[in-house]
C-alpha cells in the first residue's frame, strides 16, 4: 500500500519520472485533459460560493493543493471534485459555511474509519464486477443526463445571448467528432480557452455579485449543524462516495490505466485515506467537501491525460487563482459564471459517454476474467471462457445496477439491486444442480424419497 509503505521513496521516484516523461513526450495532451472534468467542478463551485456555503479562496487553494499531492502520489489524473449530493443539498437549502463544512466532515470521518478497519477494501472483494460495472455506466449516464437537463435543454437556437445557445452546442460536438481521426487535438483546451473567452463578452460576468468571504474562515460547527447536515445531505453522499469515488474510481483507474506502463492504480483503502485527509483538512476552513471520481477520471482520460501531471497543472492554477482570491474574488467568480452552459455540457456529455464505455467489457477483459500468473500479473492475453448463460446473468446484472440506479437516482439503490440480482442468478443455480442431483423428480418426492432412505437406515442399524 502505498499510503502506508515502510518505504515509499522509490515508488514515488517512479511516479515521478512517468509524470515528467509523459508532459515531456505529450504537453498538448495532458495539458488539455486537466480541464476534463470543469464541467462538473465549476458550475457546482460557483453556485455554492454565490449561496454562501463555501469560501472560494480555501476551495481553490485546499483543491488545488489536494490535485498536486494526488497527482504526485498516485502519478495518474485522478480529480478532485465536488460531493454532488452535499452540493445539490447545500445549494438547495442554502446551507451555511458551518452547515456544509458539517456534511463533509461527517462523511469524511466515516469513510476515513472504512478505510483504516478495512471494511472498504472487503467491500470492494465482495463485491462482483458486473455490479461494480453497473455502478460506472450509472454515473456516466447520470452525468449524460444531467448534461441535458441542467446545462443543454434550457438552452434555444438563439437565447438570451448570442454567445450561449444550442448552436455552439452543435459546433462543439462537430469538433468533438473530429476528435475520433485525430485523438491528440487537445479538444477540452480549446473549448475551455474559447468559453473563457465568451464569457468576458457574457452578460452574466458583468452583472455577477459573488457574497462569499474572501477572508479564509475557521469554522466551529455546532450539534445541531452536524445533526442537520447528516440527516440532510450526509446520508446521501456517503454510498456516491464509497461506490463512485472510491470502489468505481478503483477499478476504472485499473481498467484504463494497467500497471505497466503506468503506476499500479491506488486501492480502495488509499483512495478512502485520501478522500478523508482532503475533507478533515479543508472543510473546517470553510473549502468545499471533495472526493475523487470515476466520471471526472473517464473525463481526463477521454481528454487526454495520462499521468499525474495533468492534475498538478491543474490543482498549481487551482492553488494560483486561490492566492488572486483572497483580496479580489468577484472577478473570477464572475468569469466562471459566465462560461457557456453550451460548451459545458458537451464537456460532460463527452464525460459520461467515457465512462459508460467501460461497461462494454463486463464479459470481455473485466478484472474478474483475467488469468493471473503465479506472481498475480496478468500477461494481458489469457482470460476464462464464459458460456452464453455466464454472459447473459453478468449483462443482466449490470443492467439491472444501471436501471434501478437511474430510476431511484441513488447509487445505494443501483448497488443493492445489482447484488440482488447476483445472489438470485447464483441461487437459482445452486436449485437447477440440487433438482439434478434429485435426478429430475419433483420437490415433494425428493425430500419425501430422503426420509424414507434415512427411515431405512436407521431401521437396518437398529436390527
Amino acid at each position: 500500500m502505498v499510503l502506508f509503505s515502510t518505504n515509499p521513496f522509490p515508488r514515488l521516484r517512479r511516479v515521478h519520472r512517468h509524470n515528467v516523461d509523459t508532459m515531456r513526450t505529450r504537453p498538448l495532451q495532458e495539458l488539455s485533459g486537466s480541464l476534463g472534468d470543469l464541467g462538473t467542478l465549476l458550475p457546482l463551485m460557483t453556485a455554492l460560493v454565490l449561496t454562501r456555503s463555501i469560501s472560494l479562496p480555501a476551495t481553490l487553494l485546499f483543491t488545488g493543493a489536494a490535485n498536486i499531492l494526488t497527482g504526485a502520489v498516485f502519478g495518474i489524473p485522478l480529480p478532485v471534485q465536488p460531493m454532488k449530493a452535499i452540493a445539490a443539498v447545500a445549494i438547495a437549502r442554502k446551507f451555511s459555511l458551518e452547515e456544509n463544512a458539517a456534511a463533509g466532515l461527517v462523511v469524511a470521518s466515516l469513510v476515513g474509519i472504512m478505510s483504516v478497519t478495512g471494511l472498504i477494501s472487503w467491500a470492494s472483494t465482495v463485491t462482483p464486477v458486473p455490479v461494480v460495472k453497473g455502478i460506472q455506466v450509472g454515473a456516466g449516464l447520470s452525468l449524460c443526463l444531467s448534461a441535458g437537463s441542467s446545462l443543454l435543454a434550457p438552452l434555444g437556437w438563439v437565447g438570451e445571448w448570442w454567445g450561449d445557445n444550442l448552436i455552439w452546442a452543435i459546433a462543439a460536438a462537430m469538433l468533438l467528432l473530429f476528435t475520433l481521426p485525430y485523438p491528440k487535438l487537445p479538444y477540452a483546451m480549446i473549448v475551455f480557452t474559447f468559453s473563457i473567452v465568451l464569457s468576458l463578452f457574457s452578460p452574466m460576468t458583468k452583472t455577477s455579485n459573488p457574497t462569499s468571504n474572501p477572508a479564509i474562515p475557521i469554522l466551529h460547527p455546532s450539534g445541531h449543524d452536524f445533526w442537520k447536515a447528516t440527516t440532510t445531505a450526509s446520508l446521501g453522499q456517503l454510498p456516491l462516495t464509497l461506490l463512485n469515488s472510491v470502489i468505481a474510481a478503483s477499478a476504472l483507474a485499473s481498467d484504463l490505466l494497467p500497471s505497466p506502463p503506468y503506476p499500479a492504480a491506488p486501492t480502495v483503502t488509499e483512495l478512502g485515506i485520501s478522500v478523508a485527509a482532503i475533507n478533515l483538512l479543508g472543510c473546517w476552513f470553510g473549502a468545499m467537501p471533495a472526493c475523487h471520481g470515476s466520471g471526472g477520471l473517464a473525463g481526463q482520460y477521454r481528454f487526454g491525460a495520462r499521468s499525474g501531471s495533468s492534475i498538478i497543472f491543474l490543482g498549481s492554477v487551482k492553488f494560483f487563482l486561490g492566492i488572486i482570491a483572497l483580496w479580489k474574488p468577484g472577478p473570477i467568480v464572475g468569469v466562471f459564471s459566465g462560461i457557456p452552459k453550451s460548451l459545458l455540457g458537451i464537456l460532460v456529455l463527452a464525460a459520461g459517454i467515457e465512462l459508460a464505455k467501460v461497461g462494454e467489457s463486463v464479459n470481455t477483459d473485466a478484472r474478474d476474467l483475467r488469468v493471473l500468473d503465479r506472481d498475480s500479473s496478468w500477461d494481458g492475453k489469457r482470460l476464462k471462457e464464459l458460456d452464453e448463460r455466464e454472459r447473459k446473468e453478468r449483462w443482466m446484472v449490470m443492467l439491472m445496477t444501471v436501471a434501478a440506479l437511474l430510476a431511484f437516482r441513488n447509487d445505494a439503490v443501483g448497488f443493492i439491486a445489482g447484488l440482488t440480482w447476483h445472489w438470485g442468478f447464483k441461487a437459482a443455480r445452486k436449485v437447477e444442480e440440487w433438482r439434478e442431483r434429485s435426478q429430475g423428480q419433483p420437490f415433494w418426492r425428493s425430500v419425501t424419497h430422503r426420509h424414507e432412505e434415512s427411515a431405512r437406515l436407521l431401521d437396518d442399524n437398529y436390527e
